[in-house]
């Protein structure tokens, strides 16, 4: 039972790469980087790396060669964000079944290389392009070529079903902004008001400039071994209490949430909240110390909270507004800023981050006596990590 797995695995090392605009690296050179820092991070010899987990544009074995390791399990996912937290539990399963002893989760992304933006180039699937559309709720046919234009449609659905207005979702954004604001790795720091929200110029309504990801290249490296093993390295272990994987179907929309009736989704009110990594963490919500919520665009914080039960449907826009999530706030949201603010890096930074604060290692925006951190996104993925 899932239980039984409960904090056999752990994270014993972080790495992130260069993250900016435009790094002038390629993957390779920036996984290296990241890779480096996750082995110091945890003093581990490179040579104990055993496995090998990629989620960037560049071959699992030619990245093996080339970093230099004997992998004895090795795996390799789309550059897709929602795969990072299924990538995490895959290797937390692959360490506990004795695969392998150290495995290195690697993303990395080069979009200066593809011309600063999304759909062409070697590390981004062509999704804009397709016929039939694509998973982000992207329509060629009618023109809406952008993974926001999921978010936009499922936002404006919410909006005119609840009543939620420009300046509830735009605290999320101020909010985020704020806590890059003490984050030293954010490409985002400068600060930002609630009417410099509303002067942004709309992108595809209603969701304005800042309610996008940052466009960057970056890299992280994540190792996860045995708790067992975890405990001899240099770092205390963040231990993967439990765990739930990627939801796919009719009803699950990946920026938007289950009964909003946007993509094919039945229309509805009640939310089921089927979500066994409570259980198998054995914590409920109210031990959850903080969320890491995937955050491409700002609507997905809302839909999130509302997803796994943190409010009631309808609830999460004022919610936010009222500053329940902000570092002095009732539970504290997204503190390295997320994707709106620290950088665009596919949900792998809100795995950083949640062990930089169950270390205690995240400086001015550390959430104090930190115990349980939960990271979520749309689609039902999902881990707890706890000290």
């Amino acid at each position: 039972m899932g239980w039984e797995f409960r904090n056999k695995a752990a994270v014993c090392g972080i790495g992130l790469g260069p993250v900016a605009k435009d790094t002038g690296l390629g993957n390779t050179a920036l996984i290296g980087a990241a890779v480096r820092e996750a082995l110091a991070d945890c003093g581990l010899a490179k040579a104990k790396l055993d496995g090998l987990f990629v989620n960037a544009g560049v071959d699992v074995d030619r990245l093996a060669e080339n970093l230099g390791l004997a992998c004895r399990y090795a795996n390799q996912a789309w550059t897709h964000g929602r795969l990072s937290g299924p990538i995490v539990q895959s290797a937390a399963l692959a360490c506990v079944a004795g695969l392998a002893d150290y495995i290195a989760c690697i993303y990395s992304i080069d979009i200066s290389e593809r011309g600063g933006g999304f759909g062409g180039g070697r590390s981004h699937a062509h999704e804009e392009g397709r016929e039939g559309g694509g998973p982000h709720g992207e329509m060629p046919h009618y023109g809406l070529t952008h993974p926001g234009s999921g978010a936009a449609m499922a936002m404006r659905k919410y909006m005119a079903r609840y009543g939620a207005t420009a300046e509830q979702l735009g605290m999320v954004a101020v909010t985020q902004r704020a806590h890059a604001a003490l984050n030293p790795a954010a490409m985002m720091k400068a600060p930002m008001t609630l009417a410099d929200y509303l002067a942004a110029r709309p992108v595809i309504e209603p969701l304005r400039l800042f309610d996008f990801c940052v466009v960057n290249d970056g890299a992280i490296c994540v190792i996860v071994t045995t708790a067992e093993r975890a405990r001899d390295l240099r770092k205390p272990p963040v231990h993967i209490a439990g765990m739930q994987g990627l939801r796919a179907g009719r009803e699950e929309f990946v920026f938007g949430r289950p009964g909003l009736g946007v993509w094919q989704q039945t229309e509805r009110e009640d939310l089921p909240q089927v979500h066994p990594v409570f259980a198998m963490a054995g914590v409920e919500r109210k031990d959850v110390d903080g969320l890491m919520i995937y955050d491409s665009f700002s609507p997905q914080v809302i839909f999130g909270l509302e997803e796994f039960g943190y409010v009631g449907p309808g609830e999460a826009a004022a919610w936010i507004a009222s500053g329940n999530g902000r570092l002095d706030g009732r539970l504290p949201v997204n503190t390295h800023g997320g994707h709106l603010s620290e950088g665009m890096l596919a949900g792998w930074g809100h795995q950083l981050e949640a062990v930089r604060q169950l270390r205690g290692e995240a400086g001015a925006r550390q959430i104090p006596d930190a115990e349980v951190i939960q990271y979520l996104m749309g689609t039902g993925v999902s881990i707890i990590y706890t000290r």
